[in-house]
């Protein structure tokens, strides 16, 4: 999509030290955890355990009269509190845990868009400005000679107080100028030095918006709709929702009874000696059953909440997929008409400079006082600005095309 080799750099060096990218990374390892710990219990943790007891017996509580100290040596291997999933509780506990991993995998996804739409917009916004401020350089050095002028015909009587006043006010407007846009310049490389996450190399760096011009590519005709259902956002919302409906599962389940199994196997003696002696031999075997009675309606709150949580996600499903055909189609309006714009911005700052050339060789002949000519250089400072933002908003709009349509059109129109 990219068609800039600098920029293609600077977001692949973006992509590998941008701390938000690296937080959903890491997000995505702990969501992968807490799935791994949800399957793991629909499977029996088997432990294997040693042990001994030491009692000892009172006095008056002994046979003999006498106090004894027995010990009791034990090993074995077994499980506890296995529950048979016959309603599915644990299951779709599982089930859930899944689809948000996937959701959040889908987050680093949209992340990762964001990111490189971000780096691409404020990559064009220091060309921009750049190309800003050489324009107001280039018009405080013409207007530096101006009053150089003025200033030389003033002292021989010819111009008047009033002729360089006029001139002054239209340097120190340059000079203004030259001082808001150095700022700006250096503002934009800090934002893109936070985006990259580390100082960008300056060959990496745009000189001036004309020279990235095509920068981007353009979006092809016959773009299919159902591209937007590849959308990190709507695929996330969509992961969410299944997520949900799980969750009803595992509320539903709540309502019927919970077996649970605890078993184990091994050997137990008085004597750590005959541990392993033949006929020392022990088993437990403990299945078990819950079946919920009163619990004052706090099943019946969960499922509740969970049929809830299930209408919440189907109003975000929806919105997700409003949301990417509004952005969508904001975005091909721009697109439709932004060309136009370019023509009548061209257009009017040259006849803005050529307007400004007539005025000032009038007043260079004395036909006129210099106030005409401050007048065209505002208005055509004002054009040539205005020319620069509207080149800039169609670069960004096809910036905007590339995250809208889920990080570009081509590989997945062709899936």
């Amino acid at each position: 999509f990219f068609t800039d080799a600098r920029l293609k750099q600077l977001v692949e060096l973006s992509l590998q030290n941008n701390r938000d990218l690296r937080v959903a990374a890491l997000n995505i390892d702990k969501a992968r955890a807490q799935y791994q710990i949800a399957d793991a219990s629909r499977y029996p943790a088997i432990n294997a355990s040693g042990g001994q007891t030491a009692q000892q017996t009172a006095d008056d509580l002994s046979q003999t009269g006498k106090g004894t100290i027995s010990r009791q040596y034990t090993a074995g291997i077994g499980f506890s509190s296995f529950e048979l999933d016959f309603f599915g509780r644990v299951g779709n506990l599982k089930d859930q845990a899944l689809e948000q991993f996937l959701a959040t995998e889908e987050a680093r996804r949209s992340v990762h868009i964001s990111l490189v739409a971000e780096v691409a917009n404020a990559w064009l916004t220091l060309a921009a400005d750049q190309e800003r401020l050489a324009l107001s350089r280039e018009t405080l050095a013409s207007q530096g000679e101006s009053l150089k002028m003025t200033q030389r015909s003033f002292d021989a009587g010819v111009a008047t107080s009033l002729d360089l006043n006029q001139v002054r006010i239209g340097y120190e407007s340059a000079r203004a100028e030259v001082a808001r846009y150095t700022a700006a310049v250096a503002q934009d490389r800090n934002a893109l030095t936070l985006l990259v996450g580390t100082q960008p190399p300056a060959e990496l760096l745009p000189t001036t918006l004309s020279e990235v011009a095509a920068t981007l590519a353009d979006i092809p005709a016959g773009v299919p709709s159902e591209t937007f259902l590849q959308r990190p956002d709507v695929i996330q919302a969509e992961h969410l929702l299944r997520a949900a409906n799980a969750s009803i599962g595992a509320a539903r389940a709540a309502f019927f009874p919970r077996i649970t199994l605890t078993a184990s196997g091994g050997v137990a003696s008085n004597s750590i000696s005959n541990l392993f002696d033949s006929g020392n031999g022990t088993w437990l075997f403990m299945p078990q059953i819950v079946l919920p009675i009163f619990n004052a309606g706090s099943n019946q709150a969960n499922l509740d909440s969970a049929r809830a949580e299930q209408a919440i996600r189907i109003a975000s499903y929806e919105k997700a997929i409003q949301t990417a055909f509004r952005e969508a189609s904001d975005a091909l309006a721009v697109r439709a008409t932004i060309s136009e714009q370019i023509a009548a911005q061209t257009a009017l700052a040259t006849a803005a400079k050529e307007s400004y050339r007539l005025t000032d060789l009038r007043y260079q002949k004395g036909i006129d006082s210099y106030q005409p000519v401050l007048d065209a250089l505002r208005t055509r400072i004002s054009a040539q600005q205005s020319l620069i933002t509207t080149q800039l908003a169609r670069q960004s709009n096809a910036v905007n095309l590339y995250k809208v349509f889920g990080g570009g059109w081509q590989e997945r129109t062709a899936q």
